[in-house]
């Protein structure tokens, strides 16, 4: 013997979720629908970060272009020529122009900080040895960014001159980008801020939304887990006509459908044990009661061939009503009422020694199961001729109208007592006058779920004497007349 080894369970983890973590459909969704939201969200907030900060740094050149203009008209107007230095041009300048809090300007001489504008800029660019040390030896207009403790800065070096001296002077202007750029910094934060809240609120509709849309298929869920072998009554409640109300519907048809088959198991199997106990304890018992005397032997053995001939018939019969229910029973096509009728009349004639007449025939066409009709029709002529004597009239007839199909067969028997009109559709159910052999009671069940297969039903008609039994076919067996239904008789 071989002892198999048994590998522990992961803890923390039950065993139907060990190979696999389930994640709900609901989860799902809204996974995705959160993360493609907030891929959007945040690519939306990126381009708007994009484009504010361009138009920052375009306001911060345009800023310094127009004090640029302010300068050069201040130092060629008239009233400028009276400075004979340069350093004074640009103290009379700085007096004049009061900066923003995003500016600031200073002068240099000899390659010296000198004079600032008045206020406090947002950093001391004057007492920056590093970015001093880069201007000081400008002469020509310089532009570049520089780093500071208020962060990037834009500058612009204007060298003075007066006269045809050389530049010993010149004017710093500083444009301090992220102080101008920060209402635009907090618009970006505003639109961020905006756009989380979007996908907050998004995630909370999608959650309520999608536990409305999912509630049914959870219904679905809930249902196949309380279905058991005895109870298959419960159904979803469908609303409305989206996707998951279709899902629900054909879940309930689904039901339906096991519904049907378990009762056809179930009705099968109690049929085959109420019906086959009685011939099985027959043949036992003669079996056993029987000796060794020829006559007796022979005797027992027709007994049980007969009987075992009774059970085939009776399995055949609850074999066929069993299969009735599926959706292959029939095998549709074009079926010729007059052929219909004749034919079983032909067929029906070796069966005993009756009037057979043909009631009536319509030239028309169905569409239906020919053979199974065939089947339906002579099940009740036989039953027809088990309750007629010699003599008696048995008619088969069809008529086509709008409102559907009509088949029948009548008789001048004895006719069928008002006692037990209600009940013989049903299964095994005999008339007092038969007896144990003449069959199971399953002829007219079979007759009836010939004619539920097509849609239909069959009724016992009111007939003072005799019966007739009226097989109807509902129009959505179409029928295409060809002639007025005609009286024959044979």
């Amino acid at each position: 013997m071989t002892a198999e080894r048994v590998r522990p369970r992961p803890a923390g983890l039950p065993a139907t979720t060990r190979h696999r973590l389930v994640v709900s459909a609901r989860v799902k969704i809204i996974g995705w629908t959160a993360g493609v939201l907030a891929l959007a969200l945040t690519a939306l907030v990126f381009a708007a970060w994009q484009v504010l900060s361009a138009r920052a740094d375009a306001m911060v050149d345009g800023e310094l272009t127009h004090e640029a203009y302010k300068f050069h008209a201040f130092a060629t107007s008239e009233s400028a020529r009276g400075y004979l230095r340069p350093e004074d041009l640009l103290t009379a300048w700085l007096r004049r122009n009061l900066p923003d809090n995003a500016e600031a300007f200073f002068s240099m001489v000899d390659g010296v900080p000198q004079r600032r504008s008045p206020g406090i800029p947002p950093a001391r660019m004057d007492t920056n040895p590093a970015f001093v040390a880069m201007v000081r030896h400008a002469t020509q207009p310089v532009y570049g960014w520089a780093d500071s403790s208020a962060g990037r800065v834009r500058y612009a070096v204007l060298p003075v001159r007066v006269g045809d001296s050389p530049p010993r002077a010149s004017l710093v202007l500083l444009e301090f980008r992220d102080v101008l750029a920060r209402p635009l910094n907090h618009a970006v934060i505003a639109i961020a801020a905006v756009a989380a809240g979007a996908l907050l609120m998004a995630v909370v509709a999608c959650w309520l939304v999608a536990g409305q849309v999912l509630a049914p298929i959870r219904l679905v869920r809930a249902t196949a887990e309380g279905i058991g072998e005895s109870d298959l009554k419960d159904r979803i409640d469908v609303v409305g006509n989206d996707d998951v109300a279709q899902l629900a519907r054909t879940f309930n048809h689904m039901l339906d459908r096991l519904e049907a088959a378990f009762t056809a198991q179930r009705e099968f199997l109690d049929d085959a044990a109420h019906e086959l106990r009685t011939p099985i304890t027959v043949i036992r018992g003669h079996l056993e009661l029987m000796g060794d005397d020829p006559a007796q032997r022979a005797e027992t053995t027709a007994l049980v061939l007969d009987e075992l001939l009774r059970m085939n018939r009776f399995v055949d019969d609850l074999l066929l009503l069993a299969k009735s229910a599926r959706p292959d029973f029939l095998t549709v096509g074009p079926v010729n009422l007059t052929d219909l009728v004749v034919d079983v009349v032909a067929k029906a004639r070796p069966l005993a020694d009756r009037q057979w007449r043909v009631d009536e025939v319509a030239d028309a066409v169905i569409v239906a199961d020919g053979q199974r009709l065939t089947q339906a029709l002579m099940q009740l002529v036989t039953n027809a001729v088990r309750h007629t004597r010699t003599g008696d009239r048995i008619a088969v007839g069809a008529r086509a109208t709008p409102d559907g199909t009509q088949l029948w067969v009548s008789d001048d028997g004895t006719g069928v007592p008002q006692a037990e009109r209600s009940r013989i559709f049903e299964r095994f159910a005999r008339g007092r006058d038969q007896g144990r052999t003449e069959g199971a009671g399953l002829g007219l069940a079979i007759v009836e779920s010939i004619a539920r297969a097509h849609g239909g039903h069959i009724r016992l008609a009111d007939d003072q004497s005799g019966a007739t039994f009226v097989l109807e076919l509902p129009p959505a067996a179409p029928a295409v007349a060809d002639d007025e239904p005609r009286m024959m008789s044979q």
